[in-house]
């Protein structure tokens, strides 16, 4: 499977950021049959949350940014969260120089 070169990333990144947080997960877990989740909602600024897919057969890792969003309607419930995806990061991987 060849690499994703520059335009090929700008389009993917391009899919991405119009699509939920699911829809992204889905099509990246289906664009490669080699790819690696490296992180899953991973905190490392305040208020955003990070899952990072590493697509070994494209030479690409893809990072989602999304936000959390806590709905505690009763008190005696478990919370309720959902994640908005904010923003999305696509970068080739040091071997891939396309």
């Amino acid at each position: 499977m060849a690499y994703l070169n520059e335009d090929e990333r700008e389009k993917l990144l391009d899919d991405l950021i119009k699509m939920n947080f699911n829809q992204a997960r889905r099509k990246l877990r289906r664009m490669d049959p080699n790819v690696q989740l490296e992180l899953f909602r991973n905190s490392q600024r305040v208020g955003e949350w990070m899952t990072r897919y590493e697509l070994r057969g494209l030479g690409t890792i893809v990072t989602l940014i999304g936000s959390r969003e806590d709905h505690n309607e009763n008190p005696s419930n478990p919370v309720r969260v959902d994640y908005d995806l904010t923003r999305v990061v696509v970068e080739p991987t040091p071997d891939n120089r396309t």
